[in-house]
């Protein structure tokens, strides 16, 4: 109720008088943050002039067909219903990022050149599992060509460029600073021009070290990129952790697109895909809510943009200590959530856990992963349908191995800069931009991301939900029985093979007596049993 009280009257605080007659240009518009940061930014602070995004057409749709499909998502709803000519503010410029000027045609330059005072910089490929060259071009040399593009604004007030905060994986604790890269990122630009697929294959792994993939490593080198340009541009880096559905913002609560990070895994878990995972049980959840990691983006340019520094801003917006969660929580809630809000077409009672131990974790993916997809296969095979079981664990295999580095390990990242925002914003703009500054209710955050995953990811109706828990009850009776028919086997084996597990040790307690010192220790009532 009272954030529903706040959005209706919503007054025009410090930070979105700032945002008056402002011209943004956004890159990465169309992703899951991009949607989060225009909605956000055209419901609070209406009087932006105009917001310019670049846009690639894509599956035959032009850029501007695209936002007006965007703008349908249920995220733009309720600017939909009650101003929805701010929404015309988005313009859609047809562009690439990783071609010089942007792609764009010599008009267009002009007239972001002209324009524009603000730059998000979010666009990036966060395909993990990518191989060196797509990641270099996508995260590496597409920040240097919005770069080369920004340093004829005239009148640019700052630009802000999303990292991630997991690209400096070497540090134990990650400062708000900017660290030397382990190569020079011209030099890894150059190197990918001239250099075959296979070459690049080939020195991947030692360009990477300590990074567990291309993806961390690229963003790295992108970082120390803006860096090089501190005298030439008001710049500012900021790093976000693993960011999630919103948590406060009523109109929003649970919409998510995206199955990346641990929204994946909720899903996998609970349809019974995912049934075993490596995971530090004990280790903080580094995630962030959608809503807070905006509003730190939105407040921070308003920050930087008022005040020039010598040194570069950093801000790690990350939860830190605000609300520490262990990934043991999340399963726990997780599991909960998905017991009263069940996905259709579970393929088993959703009952995995996670594990510290690679071989025993390995033996479940082998029994609970392949087996059961080799199965399905094969029914499907007799039946003579697509088989695609195999595949889709494939697939999960692969993220899962990717993912793991990211859980199996302590994340320590220092956000004083972040925290000390809320010391600066006024009353009116820590409410309308919150940062920590809420109460986390985690069971209801969950209980939400489930059904925001059900909802809007894998189109699930909820009217489906009766049947849905009809099927998860019997899933639940199989399960038990499945495990009784289990145990039961292994203790008829125990049971037929006593003689022969009896017979055996006391063969193994008579050669371990006749070994010097050994047999001492061996009672003698044992070998002559």
């Amino acid at each position: 109720v009272f954030n529903l009280a706040r959005e209706n009257n919503l007054k025009m605080t410090v930070v979105s008088k700032w945002y008056s007659g402002q011209t943004i240009l956004v890159t990465g518009a169309t992703g899951f943050m991009g949607k989060v940061l225009l909605e956000k930014l055209l419901r609070t602070c209406p009087d932006i002039q105009h917001i310019y995004i670049i846009v690639r057409p894509k599956r035959g749709l032009a850029p501007s067909i695209r936002v007006e499909e965007m703008v349908k998502l249920p995220l733009f709803e309720t600017l939909m219903k009650n101003n929805p000519d701010v929404l015309k503010k988005i313009i859609a410029i047809e562009g690439d990022i990783t071609k010089p000027d942007l792609g764009l045609s010599k008009e267009q330059k002009k007239q972001l050149i002209s324009e524009v005072t603000i730059v998000f910089h979010m666009a990036a490929s966060l395909r993990l599992e990518a191989g060196m060259k797509a990641a270099i071009i996508n995260n590496t040399l597409s920040t240097k060509f919005v770069l080369d593009f920004c340093l004829e604004m005239k009148e640019l007030k700052v630009f802000i460029h999303l990292s991630t905060a997991f690209c400096h994986c070497d540090h134990d604790v990650m400062e708000e600073k900017v660290y030397p890269p382990p190569h020079n990122p011209h030099d890894i630009i150059h190197a990918m021009e001239w250099m075959d697929d296979e070459t690049i294959e080939m020195i991947t792994p030692r360009l990477l070290g300590p990074h567990p993939n291309c993806y961390t490593y690229s963003k790295r080198l992108a970082e120390y990129l803006v860096y090089e340009y501190k005298d030439k541009l008001p710049v500012c880096i900021t790093r976000p952790s693993i960011v999630i559905i919103y948590y406060s913002d009523f109109l929003c609560t649970s919409w998510v697109d995206t199955l990346n990070g641990p929204i994946g895994l909720l899903v996998g878990g609970g349809k019974g895909v995912i049934r075993s995972m490596m995971c530090s049980p004990n280790s903080v959840a580094q995630v962030i809510p959608a809503d807070a990691a905006v509003n730190s983006l939105i407040t921070i340019a308003w920050i930087c943009g008022n005040n020039k520094s010598e040194n570069i801003p950093v801000y790690n917006v990350t939860s830190g200590d605000v609300k520490r969660v262990t990934w043991h929580e999340v399963l726990d809630l997780g599991r909960k959530s998905v017991y009263k809000t069940p996905f259709e077409y579970t393929i088993w009672y959703p009952d995995g856990d996670i594990r510290t131990n690679w071989l025993i974790h390995y033996i479940c993916v082998i029994l609970f992963h392949y087996l059961p997809a080799y199965l399905i296969d094969f029914l499907l095979f007799l039946a003579r349908q697509k088989r695609f079981m195999v595949r889709v664990q494939n697939r999960i295999s692969i993220g899962l191995e990717v993912l793991q580095y990211f859980t199996m390990r302590d994340w320590n990242f220092n956000n004083k800069n972040l925290l000390s925002i809320k010391t600066i914003l006024s009353e009116e703009d820590r409410e309308t931009f919150f940062i920590d500054n809420i109460d986390y209710d985690i069971e209801r955050y969950i209980a939400d991301s489930i059904l925001g995953a059900r909802t809007y990811c894998v189109k699930e109706p909820l009217s489906s939900l009766p049947r849905c828990r009809r099927n998860i009850f019997i899933l639940y009776c199989l399960h038990l029985l499945t495990k009784f028919l289990f145990y039961g086997f292994l203790v008829w084996l125990v049971v037929q093979n006593l003689d022969s597990a009896r017979f055996f040790l006391d063969y193994s307690a008579n050669l371990l007596q006749k070994i010097p010192i050994v047999g001492c220790f061996i009672p003698v009532t044992i070998s002559n049993s």
